[in-house]
């Protein structure tokens, strides 16, 4: 797949974030300026429905710049009360699998900001698709005050060890910048699909 979000408007990006704000002072106020950047890139932001955290910035950023916004949330946490109650449409799911499965079904790329073990799991669920060859959406490490620095060693590290290769390695964009991150979307070419060794 190439250019997949393109110059084109009326995308879906997906965003995986904290429900924490994080410590640093500036992940907050980074959080509502992705949201903006991507309602005013004329995109639609999904993510996981929560008024909490970063992913209530987020939220609330795209709002403010009049996008569009579809939180999708298990019942059992509506039923806490974290719920955003200002979104264009809040899809409940049953469960976090069916969550996840609908964040992905819409989405036309993915978005990762600092988070939690949460946050995680979906960014590698998603990576791992994408090796696998179960979508070819587009990836990105939004990675503020050098968050993802670690991770990144460490992925570089499974490339030295012989258990990821370079191609997929490489299928992942990082930047600190949201309009960095949407500009490798659009020239984004999806590698060919894991292959397995046979020993």
């Amino acid at each position: 797949m190439h250019g997949v979000l393109g110059t084109t408007a009326g995308k879906c990006i997906a965003v995986f974030c904290g429900s924490a704000s994080g410590s640093h002072h500036n992940y907050h106020s980074e959080a509502i300026a992705i949201g903006d950047a991507i309602a005013r890139a004329g995109h639609m932001l999904v993510y996981g429905g929560g008024r909490v955290g970063l992913m209530g910035a987020v939220a609330d950023g795209c709002l403010d710049a009049g996008g569009r916004v579809v939180g999708v949330m298990p019942q059992a946490l509506v039923d806490r009360e974290i719920a955003h109650t200002g979104l264009t449409e809040m899809i409940i799911s049953a469960d976090m699998h069916e969550r996840k499965a609908k964040m992905a079904e819409r989405a036309d790329a993915f978005v990762v900001l600092p988070g939690g073990s949460g946050t995680l799991e979906e960014f590698f669920e998603q990576w791992t698709w994408a090796q696998i060859g179960y979508h070819q959406k587009p990836i990105g490490l939004l990675n503020l005050n050098g968050y993802f620095d670690p991770l990144l060693a460490m992925i570089d590290q499974m490339v030295d060890a012989g258990f990821l290769s370079e191609a997929h390695r490489e299928m992942l964009s990082h930047a600190p910048l949201i309009n960095d991150l949407l500009r490798s979307f659009s020239g984004y070419n999806h590698p060919p699909q894991k292959v397995y060794e046979q020993h």
